[in-house]
């Protein structure tokens, strides 16, 4: 079965990640080395999640850059989460941009008409560490 929780520290490359039975959050600056490397434990982890879990799981994405690589890897990863069982009554994602960066928004639309899970898009006024905070301790499920 899946581990209980997987959490990365952002860095200047890479974003900060939790994810917990219920609650999946990825926020920050996405420009890996190497995407394959760094993204390959969290699609696993979400593998295993979305085989086992059926209960409400919120997701919260969010990016102040994203390379295309890593853009491939968050597709797959919601593409997976999005085949869970009563994905429409059980699955949340938010995707959060900020105001005026219309390439994170524009992405967010894309992401959205490719998968079959409910999704939002919510502009902030600015994505950066407090934010991040912010909607990692907030229960809004």
């Amino acid at each position: 079965m899946y581990p209980d929780k997987f959490k990365s520290e952002p860095s200047k490359r890479t974003p900060m990640i939790s994810m917990e039975t219920g609650r999946i959050f990825i926020m920050g600056r996405s420009i890996p080395e190497n995407p394959g490397d760094y993204y390959r434990p969290v699609h696993a982890w979400i593998t295993e999640y979305s085989q086992n879990h059926i209960e409400k799981s919120r997701i919260d994405l969010g990016f102040e850059y994203i390379n295309t690589s890593s853009t491939k890897w968050i597709f797959n990863i919601l593409k997976e989460l999005s085949e869970m069982e009563d994905v429409s009554e059980n699955v949340k994602v938010t995707w959060y941009y900020e105001q005026g960066d219309e390439d994170m928004c524009e992405l967010g639309f894309i992401l959205k008409s490719l998968i079959e899970c409910p999704f939002i898009l919510v502009e902030v006024e600015e994505m950066n560490t407090a934010r991040y905070e912010w909607i990692l301790t907030t229960d809004n499920l």
